[in-house]
């Protein structure tokens, strides 16, 4: 670790490990365990800085979520089944949330995680959790593949400990909408939204300001590191800057890097990297979440490198043995883990995806700017 870090924590959990929401499933992959055991392969652990994710309790869920629609959850895990009426009213077994044996555990581990990573920070600090992330839940639904709204639930903490300055930015390819609802009257809180125009959710409109607090950034297909780069520093860093936050979270998921199955955005990983090297600077607090990302090689390098820029540890050109026997040990059962490049194997930091910034990314992060 380079002189003058802060020792940032890192919170895990067990209860991701083998934990799939079925085999057909964008989410059949495995993701906080890779990251975790490549950081671990990397010797960039102290098991000093490393914290076990604790289960939200229902007095913590019901903070935000429906005490009828979290009785449901539980009982769903319990007889993974759910009848019609619940299917219909709260879409647990719908709309790609399926039941299946960790359904209440595994959000609420999740819950939990943020809910500890934002304490942790009361007094300051850097914490990562790549656990974290379900931004798309709902006080009383599931919601894109979300039964939780984590995000949502640590920012609470902050918020009932005196925190009247919060930013919330979210780099997930798809559009920030439960935590953007879920503050959507509260001027303690400006959340920042980069998304794939068009892509589910179908909200996030540059026009959408959620009552003045929120800002929108929907970028077109093919978004490369230079536009990434362009956003930042032209408008997402300017707005993060002048509302002064006290307290920062960042909403890391890798859907945005160019090999995901389920975006079509184009980033490396540095372009991620990027984002949260210039985070820590802006506030006293951040904490920086998991998310979306649904090929196993990329999101794992890619929030093992998160963990990497947080702790200050330099990234290798090529891996050591142990690092790489973590991804060679991968299974992706899409067309492209049947024959997975080199480099998915070697190395954490993918080339650099430098382009052209056209036209339409310059007037997006004019029009963010403007009052």
């Amino acid at each position: 670790m380079r002189p003058g870090f802060i020792t940032p924590i890192y919170i895990t959990s067990e209860i991701y490990r083998g934990s799939t929401y079925g085999p057909k499933h964008p989410l059949a992959i495995p993701r906080v365990s890779i990251c975790t055991d490549l950081v671990r392969a990397m010797g960039w652990l102290d098991e000093a800085q490393v914290l076990t994710a604790p289960m939200a309790t229902e007095a913590e869920l019901l903070r935000f979520h429906d005490a009828g629609y979290l009785a449901a959850l539980r009982q769903a895990e319990a007889d993974q089944a759910v009848s019609e009426d619940v299917r219909a009213r709260y879409r647990i077994g719908a709309d790609g949330n399926p039941v299946y044996r960790e359904v209440f555990r595994r959000p609420a581990t999740s819950a939990g995680g943020v809910m500890l990573a934002c304490r942790l920070t009361m007094e300051g600090g850097v914490v990562h959790f790549p656990g974290g992330g379900t931004h798309h839940g709902r006080p009383d639904r599931a919601s894109g593949f979300c039964y939780l709204n984590d995000p949502v639930l640590g920012i609470l903490q902050w918020l009932d400990a005196g925190l009247e300055r919060v930013v919330y930015l979210d780099i997930d390819a798809h559009h920030g909408d439960g935590v953007q609802d879920a503050f959507h009257d509260d001027p303690r809180v400006l959340t920042i939204s980069l998304h794939e125009h068009g892509r589910w959710p179908g909200t996030g409109a540059v026009t959408d300001r959620a009552g003045g607090h929120a800002r929108n950034l929907p970028v077109p297909q093919g978004f490369n590191d230079s536009e990434m780069r362009h956003l930042m520093q032209g408008a997402v860093l300017p707005l993060i800057a002048g509302f002064r936050p006290q307290a920062i979270m960042l909403q890391s998921g890798a859907d945005a890097l160019e090999e995901d199955p389920l975006a079509r955005l184009a980033l490396s990983n540095n372009a991620h990297w990027e984002v949260v090297a210039a985070l820590p600077a802006l506030a006293p607090r951040l904490v920086v979440v998991g998310g979306g990302g649904y090929n196993p090689y990329t999101v794992g390098r890619c929030w093992a490198g998160i963990w990497a820029t947080l702790s200050g540890q330099p990234i290798p050109d090529i891996l050591p043995d142990a690092a790489q026997a973590v991804l060679r040990g991968l299974v992706y059962n899409r067309a492209a883990g049947r024959n997975p490049p080199a480099h998915w194997h070697t190395t954490l930091r993918d080339a650099p995806r430098e382009g052209v910034v056209r036209d339409e990314i310059r007037r997006l992060a004019e029009i963010v700017l403007e009052n």
